[in-house]
């Protein structure tokens, strides 16, 4: 006896035996190896012919031996492989037809089980049935994966995969049919998924591309709203504010959240009423409506349309509609003849509504050198609620200098915003037409409500803290890089701001925090320094973390999908005008910002230039489905040496306009598993007109 047969980690192997004791063996394989194995794992000991000859000659001969008659005359009781050898070559069977028998009965699992050393038994009719038809199938689905990979790599989309297309992209079942014919094809072409997708027609529209994209991951029941009855509201026992409110938003706004009022005092003071629409009066804790908002936390914008958070009928009982009273939870402040503040009250009332100004129509009028210039004798005024904008511009500006003195610096000026509009989309997105309007940041009317709301924000924040209740609050602190905004239940002063404390409180119809928050608010108005008994919300409330944490992912998540369909949209106002260059600043890394659109690049020739420097780019072909836009430096418009210096101070959040982000590619699980080798800023996703201040 020179070699043995041995069973290795449920393989087989045979080496020459260099040493046998009692239990164990020393074997040496055909690589030089050595190797130690437990006798109860030695199967066939010969003499010849080698190992390498035996396994080659059992491995080419058990391909031939049929399974079925293996298994008809193999005995019911457990058996030896030596025994079924017999029987199969008749006689006394060699070495080499022993070890051919044993890969086969090894390799037949569906046939034969293994009951131990060398020793088997076979599996009932039923079993191996089942086992065949399996296989069968194995074999069909293997043989569609292969033919549907060719059709991809043909041109050709098979309907499996279009039917799943979205989800095989961006939330594959890596066990599926579907996903396997991609990997394959993605393997067998060296290309990536989106490429032969789009090379055979699967994605037709890149708008819908994006909003399925989109949809699959945050609304995979789809955007509609359950079948639940409203939330019954009776707001008539709430009492009427003396007031004429007036609300200031774009045209496209309907969530109308906060309205404006001021009166004048005998004493030549001045009573300023910052007014928020109230669902939080109908939408209790834990109702089935506060439920729905909880879950999509804030309405998604998107040029050209919106998911909101409430339903439209929900939305338009309470919006602080024109010509209606509605429920509002108002803080009135209290200010002397300097315009400083002396006390403040909130209230729970219902508020007539006069007008809803809208940024679009008034911008151009309302301009620092009208709201400064006295009215001439008899003069009819250009707008409406001339007298009151020109108070609260005056408001605004004590405000915003107060901010920078705690600051410690003044914010920065200019910028540009920018509002989209989408026409036709309902006709196609070849059809439809974008108009990309420009706003200057920090306009009038702009900095009259972003004052406002911080104020109100502010104040809330920190009297509800004085109650001991518990809210959401936002702050900001660092320097430069260490730069973080954060979301937590305890007050702390935002630094961007210049506030002690900063609560979301003023728009409860499009953000969850806010909602949440004015529910408190309207226990603390109600009840008090006793708030706390009352409140939906106790201090230490698991509840009021998850939200911290649900709301800033979906915050987020919603922000980067708002600012890739303003690039879509972007690309799309480009083609549609035919604009080939542009003038841009450089901006850091190799970026640019093209002067007058929301659009950022990787511009090549930019990497070596200084900030600031004004250069003329080129565009290429845009992709509208990855949102890159091929871009190079055709001039340097500015000597780098004269570029403005960077005036940004160093603990400034960065520019929401400046995501490099936007300017990569798109990024596929299946590409990644086939290309493997074998075995600090604030987000701002308001909509346009949304004067409610993102930090």
């Amino acid at each position: 006896m020179t070699y043995i047969l041995f069973e290795d980690a449920g393989k087989l192997a045979a080496g020459r035996i260099l040493s046998q004791a009692e239990s164990s063996l020393q074997v040496e394989l055909a690589s030089g190896k050595r190797q130690k194995i437990k006798a109860q794992q030695a199967l066939l000991p010969f003499d010849a012919p080698t190992p390498d000859e035996l396994l080659a000659w059992a491995q080419e001969q058990q391909e031939g031996i049929d399974l079925d008659l293996l298994w008809e005359f193999a005995p019911g009781e457990e058996f030896g492989f030596g025994h079924v050898a017999a029987d199969y070559y008749g006689g006394k069977p060699d070495p080499r037809q022993q070890a051919a028998v044993l890969l086969r009965l090894h390799g037949a699992p569906h046939y034969f089980q293994r009951r131990g050393k060398g020793q088997f038994r076979k599996a009932s009719q039923e079993t191996v049935q089942a086992a065949l038809a399996a296989i069968t199938r194995k074999e069909a689905q293997q043989q569609k994966i292969e033919a549907d990979a060719r059709a991809l790599l043909e041109g050709r989309c098979p309907e499996s995969i279009a039917a799943k297309l979205y989800t095989l992209l961006f939330k594959p079942d890596k066990n599926s049919v579907e996903y396997k014919t991609l990997a394959l094809a993605v393997k067998q072409s060296g290309q990536g998924a989106l490429h032969l997708l789009r090379a055979a027609g699967a994605i037709a529209s890149p708008w819908h591309f994006h909003m399925q994209r989109f949809l699959l991951e945050h609304f995979p029941k789809g955007t509609g709203f359950p079948d639940l009855a409203l939330p019954a509201r009776d707001a008539q026992d709430l009492p009427l504010a003396d007031v004429q409110a007036f609300s200031i938003d774009d045209s496209a706004t309907t969530e109308i959240d906060d309205a404006l009022s001021v009166r004048a005092l005998a004493d030549g003071g001045t009573v300023l009423g910052i007014h928020i629409a109230a669902p939080a009066l109908a939408l209790e804790r834990d109702s089935p409506w506060d439920q729905t908002a909880r879950a999509r936390m804030s309405t998604v914008y998107m040029p050209g349309d919106k998911i909101t958070m409430l339903p439209d009928a929900l939305v338009d009982t309470f919006t602080l509609a024109e010509g209606s009273s509605r429920p509002a939870v108002s803080i009135y402040f209290t200010l002397d003849a300097e315009l400083a503040i002396q006390g403040h009250e909130t209230r729970v009332e219902r508020v007539p509504i006069a007008a809803n100004l809208r940024h679009d129509r008034l911008d151009a009028q309302v301009t620092e050198a009208s709201l400064t210039a006295p009215p001439s004798e008899g003069e009819a005024t250009a707008y409406p609620f001339a007298a009151e904008l020109a108070l609260l511009w005056r408001i605004a500006q004590k405000l915003k200098s107060g901010r920078e003195a705690v600051r410690g610096r003044p914010e920065r000026l200019g910028g540009v915003d920018y509002t989209f509009r989408v026409a036709g989309l309902e006709q196609g997105e070849e059809q439809a037409r974008v108009d990309i309007v420009p706003r200057r940041r920090g306009a009038p009317l702009d900095l009259i409500v972003a004052e406002l709301m911080i104020l109100a924000n502010a104040t809330w924040g920190g009297w509800l803290a004085e109650l001991g209740l518990p809210a959401i609050y936002r702050s900001q602190s660092g320097m430069g890089a260490n730069l973080r905004t954060r979301m937590g239940t305890k007050p702390a002063p935002h630094q961007g701001l210049g506030v002690a404390q900063y609560a979301w409180c003023t728009s409860p119809l499009r953000r969850y925090t806010d909602l949440l928050n004015q529910g408190q608010i309207i226990a603390a108005a109600r009840h008090g320094r006793t708030a706390l008994l009352a409140a939906p919300y106790k201090p230490k409330d698991a509840q009021l973390y998850a939200v911290v944490g649900a709301f800033e992912d979906a915050y987020k998540a919603y922000a980067d999908f708002q600012n890739g369909m303003e690039r879509y949209w972007t690309l799309r106002y480009l083609r549609q005008q035919g604009i080939g260059q542009a003038d841009a600043a450089v901006l850091r890394e190799g970026l640019v910002r093209v002067d007058g659109l929301p659009l950022v690049l990787q511009a090549l020739g930019a990497q070596d230039l200084p900030r600031n420097t004004r250069v003329r780019v080129q565009f290429g072909e845009a992709d509208l489905i990855t949102l890159e836009l091929p871009c190079k430096v055709v001039e340097v418009l500015t000597d780098a040496g004269a570029a403005a210096a960077d005036t940004t101070p160093a603990d400034e959040a960065p520019d929401e306009h400046d995501p490099a982000t936007l300017a990569t590619g798109l990024h596929l699980a299946v590409d990644d598993a086939e290309a493997a080798p074998e075995a600090g800023a604030e987000p701002s996703p308001a909509p346009p007109g949304d004067a409610n201040p993102p930090a």
